[in-house]
Formats: C-alpha cells, structure tokens, sequence
C-alpha cells in the first residue's frame, strides 16, 4: 500500500520538474480508509505551546548556567526546575514539537507535502503521514528539512551536555566548601520534591506564541535563542568518574527524524479534522526517548537517595539530569546510514 503511494510520488514529482507540461500518466489510486471528518474548535496549537515549552528549557537551562552555586538551597532549585521538564512526557513532547518547527521553515518540502495532498485529498495524505511517520522522508527536498533538524537537535544535545559537564566540575570544586561536605540530611524531601514535579507546571517561553517568531524567523536550537552572559567553563580532558550508576542502554529510533517531518507535514496540510489533532497527539510522542528519560528520572532519584553530602547533588544533577537526558535526545540520529 505505501510502496504504491511512493511511487505514485515519484511518478507525479517526475513530470512536476521536466518542465513540459504534459499531462502526468494515471496515478495509482492511494488505498488509505479515509478518516471520517468531524469539525472541532481548538483554540490552542498543541505543536506550537509544546515548542514553547522546549524553549522554556532552554531559557532555563541558561539561567542555571549562569547561576553560582553558593549553598545546598542553589543546588535544591536548579535541580527543582530541570525535573519539571522531565516529569511525565514534557521534554520529549516539547523536543519533537519544537525540531518540527525547524523543519517547517523548508517551504519548499511544504509545498510538496500540499501537492501531494491536493492530488490524494488531504484526509488520505494525513491517514499515509499517521499511519507511517518515516513515509515523510519520500517526499522531495526531506534531505533537506532533516539535516537542518538534525543540525538543531545536535548543538542543543551539545549545549545540554556542555551544562552537565559544568556541574560535574562544580562537584569537585565543591568539596573545598564548607557547606558542601556537610551531611546532606534533607534526602526524603529531595525525593519528595522530585515526585512533586509531575504536579508543577513546566514554564514556557511565551514569546514563541508571536506570529512572526514562527513565520518570519529562521529557527535554529533552541539554545541558540538565548545569549550567554559568560562563556563556558573550560573543562579539563578528563575527571574521575563519580558514576553511581551503569549507562542507560537506548537503541537508536531511525524513524525520529520521519515523526517530526510528520508533524510539519500536517501542519502544512492543515486538515481541519479530529484525525488530525489525534495523528499529532499521537507523532508528539516518541517512546524510546521517553523511556530513556525516565530512565535518567529514576537514576537521578537513586543517586539524590544514596548522596551522604551536599556537594554529590551536583554531581547528581550533572549526570542523570543533564548528561544522560542530552543522550536521550541525540542517541537515535543514524544520520547517514
């Protein structure tokens, strides 16, 4: 069924750049149920309010990198903010959304997406795109779109992975503190706060809702969007290994990059149908990262759970907060296999 559809695709995209005119061959008929069409008013864009939320980590993840750390209670709050991100399915939602968004700024691989659904009718081209995320990568210029997303996801796993690697120096130069290796007495209320987490609001970057942020910018990472007062730490080659735990095993998603092209293609073909909102609830949603993310939840409530002083939650947070979620989101992106 999707190897007719693509080479329907390529027939049709064959005579679109001849440049002759002439009438294309029949097309084979696109054997997809189409989805029964139900009007709906949704007043808010789950993509671009997810997107936002991305950002909003971002935004955050600069705040704490700028952030001294002079007492327990810094340590406390940068830990805080990073797990309302990480609670439930936050961050991966927030990440797909937001590197769909990159991909839209490729008008012409929207533009293809249309013709496309113009020739099938738009509810059989949102049942193909829901039905087979990675089918988003036949249409023309995808190469395109997805190198700009993959270009994206890389610097914001790099900057993520940049912020650990600062908070694992801190663990060191921590222990010349007093206050860093006293006993850290406040473990229950650590794990209770980290559980408390699913019930905080994650912040958003609510600048992201303006009309000409999505339209007229060039949206690049997310950690691009917010300057640096200082520059980064210049971190040695090598530190000893405080790891409490075993890396978390994650098997690369090669059908990531064809979920977020999905989601701008269905934005682009704007069909006004339940099956719609319900396909991109359902492409924002990437269960091998999520399950790495919560794998890097748990290891980071073990390690808060097994520290005896203050100066080991900055490690904590280094490690499975920052190091390993910079992981989940880069791990699945075979590029060029």
């Amino acid at each position: 069924m999707l190897n007719a559809l693509l080479s329907a695709l390529a027939l049709m995209t064959a005579t679109q750049d001849d440049g002759s005119g002439a009438t294309p061959p029949e097309q084979p008929v696109l054997r997809l149920d189409a989805a029964e069409s139900t009007s709906t008013v949704d007043e808010d864009d789950i993509v671009l309010r997810s997107a936002s939320q991305y950002a909003g980590f971002h935004r955050t993840l600069g705040e704490i990198r700028e952030r001294e750390i002079t007492s327990g209670a810094v340590l406390d709050q940068s830990m805080d903010e990073i797990a309302v991100y990480l609670a439930r399915e936050r961050l991966v939602r927030a990440w797909l959304a937001y590197s769909s968004l990159i991909a839209e700024q490729h008008p012409q691989f929207l533009d293809d997406v249309r013709d496309v659904a113009d020739y099938y009718g738009r509810d059989a081209a949102v049942a193909a795109l829901a039905n087979d995320p990675a089918y988003a990568g036949a249409f023309r210029y995808a190469d395109q779109a997805s190198e700009s997303v993959l270009l994206a996801i890389d610097e914001d796993a790099a900057e993520i992975e940049a912020i650990g690697e600062q908070f694992r120096l801190s663990a060191y130069d921590l222990q010349s503190e007093r206050w860093a290796n006293a006993v850290a007495r406040d473990r229950q209320n650590r794990l209770a706060a980290l559980r408390a987490a699913d019930q905080i609001a994650a912040p958003l970057a609510t600048d992201m809702f303006s009309t000409s942020f999505v339209s007229e910018t060039d949206i690049r990472s997310a950690s691009s969007m917010f300057a640096h007062d200082t520059p980064p730490p210049s971190l040695p080659a090598n530190t000893p290994d405080l790891s409490l735990n075993a890396d978390v095993p994650y098997e690369p998603d090669r059908v990531r990059v064809g979920r977020i092209l999905s989601i701008a293609a269905l934005r682009a073909i704007g069909s006004d149908n339940r099956y719609t909102e319900d396909s991109l609830q359902s492409l924002l949603a990437d269960p091998l990262a999520q399950r790495c993310i919560e794998w890097a939840r748990v290891n980071l409530s073990q390690c808060v759970a097994a520290a005896h002083f203050e100066y080991e939650d900055s490690f904590c947070i280094a490690q499975h907060a920052l190091i390993e979620v910079s992981q989940c989101l880069e791990a699945a992106q075979n590029r060029r296999e």
